[in-house]
């Protein structure tokens, strides 16, 4: 908005955050102390759309069809940029991702938005969209096909990490030009038949067997995948009694790769090696596709604006957004806010906290370090950084224009490739 200095913005962004900053400190560890999983964040959602409310924000508690989604929105008019607020936590050792740091971040971000609105008045709607199941659910999947981003134009989250997970040796405080790879999650049937173990083995088909068999193939198949390439399993159910032959097994897989072509053509080769070990067992084999994480397809321009606010906050990035010619920098792990930027401009920024020996995310250490007064400090700052550059794109025109465009471009680029992957399950899916 142009006769207004970016200080002056970047101020009433900052006070407006620290004006809830009880409430901020309240919901982080009201979301911590009580760690719900995928789906089921029935407390979390009812605090976070109390806090909203409280402060007059109109409120679509349940949004989508999902029991813990909400969305949240001030203003009219204008664009729409989104603050995505997660809050899933994992199974056994809680907030070992930090999700309570990211609602608190993206609702910081979104109040931050909402001030300037209010004083300025300006055209421009702000949204915070409540996202469950991140943690392996593809909650932002099934809020895209209901048709949650539709006319969403940029859309914002940040993301803690520390240890081997904050993939930089540089002194930075986070990555915001930076990708994820793709995620492939499906699961594995294997039918035999039953018998004695000991009076009639021949008259079984074991099932065990073929999940066994698969397991080691797919094993040796890894020495064969390209580095950045991921495929991890387990064996879910494998029989009940030592001296029944197994009639069922059940395995659970996760094959990744830089994009989601990429990583669709390994879940290929790794339903192969399912294939053959049901041939070679005599045992039938069916997949059930469990979902798709595409790979963070990151904003260059949002990323830059964003690294532009974070270093004028004191917070140096890792940012090569500028340079056409760059690519972001690899990350390990997988989100489904991939798919989300596959759909709209989206940035993805990670931000590093302090925790015990270094620890990484999905850790006890990690658990630990979420709750801390340092992490709570480092997340604000990244809530003001996003909250400046949610601003921009809502404001200046020219820079709204360029983000769009790039993303169409890019776009249209991905979708040409996507176009050419066949089927993976060739007919066995159920």
């Amino acid at each position: 908005m142009s006769g207004v200095p970016p200080s002056e913005i970047q101020k009433l962004i900052n006070d407006s955050i620290h004006d809830l900053d009880k409430e901020l400190r309240g919901i982080n560890h009201a979301i911590h102390a009580h760690p719900e999983l995928g789906y089921a964040e029935f407390e979390a959602h009812k605090n976070v759309v109390a806090f909203l409310e409280s402060q007059g924000i109109k409120v679509t508690p349940h949004a989508y069809g999902l029991e813990t989604s909400f969305e949240a929105e001030y203003g009219l008019g204008g664009r729409v940029v989104a603050f995505n607020v997660e809050y899933d936590a994992l199974p056994g050792i809680g907030h070992a991702c930090g999700h309570n740091l990211i609602a608190t971040a993206s609702l910081a971000g979104f109040f931050g938005v909402v001030g300037v609105l209010k004083k300025y008045g300006i055209p421009g709607r702000v949204r915070a969209i409540g996202t469950p199941a991140e943690e392996g659910g593809g909650g932002k999947i099934r809020l895209i096909d209901a048709g949650a981003y539709k006319d969403v134009e940029a859309c914002l989250m940040v993301h803690p990490m520390s240890g081997t997970m904050f993939a930089t040796k540089k002194k930075v405080a986070g990555i915001s030009y930076g990708t994820s790879v793709a995620s492939a999650k499906f699961r594995t049937i294997f039918t035999g038949k039953p018998a004695h173990a000991a009076a009639s083995p021949q008259d079984g088909i074991n099932a065990l067997d073929a999940a066994v068999l698969a397991y080691n193939g797919i094993s040796m198949l890894r020495q064969q995948i390209l580095p950045a390439q991921r495929i991890h399993g387990i064996i879910l159910e494998g029989g009940e009694r030592a001296n029944v032959i197994p009639a069922r097994a059940l395995l659970a897989y996760n094959v990744r790769g830089a994009t989601l072509k990429d990583t669709k053509i390994l879940q290929k080769r790794v339903v192969n090696c399912f294939e053959g070990a049901a041939i070679a067992t005599g045992c039938h084999v069916e997949f059930e596709e469990e979902n798709n994480y595409a790979e963070m397809a990151p904003s260059r321009g949002l990323c830059a604006a964003y690294s532009k606010f974070m270093l004028d906050l004191g917070y140096p990035q890792l940012c090569d957004a500028n340079d056409p010619n760059s690519v972001p920098a690899p990350g390990s792990y997988s989100t489904d806010q991939g798919n989300v930027s596959h759909v709209c401009p989206s940035i993805h920024p990670v931000y590093t906290i302090p925790s015990d020996d270094g620890a990484s995310n999905h850790t006890h250490q990690f658990t630990k370090a979420a709750i801390t007064d340092e992490a709570y400090r480092l997340t604000i700052a990244a809530a003001q950084g996003m909250a400046a550059t949610a601003w921009k794109f809502l404001t200046d025109d020219s820079f709204a224009k360029d983000v769009k465009e790039e993303f169409a471009k890019a776009k249209e680029e991905r979708d040409r490739g996507l176009a050419t992957i066949t089927d993976v399950f060739s007919g066995h899916a159920r």
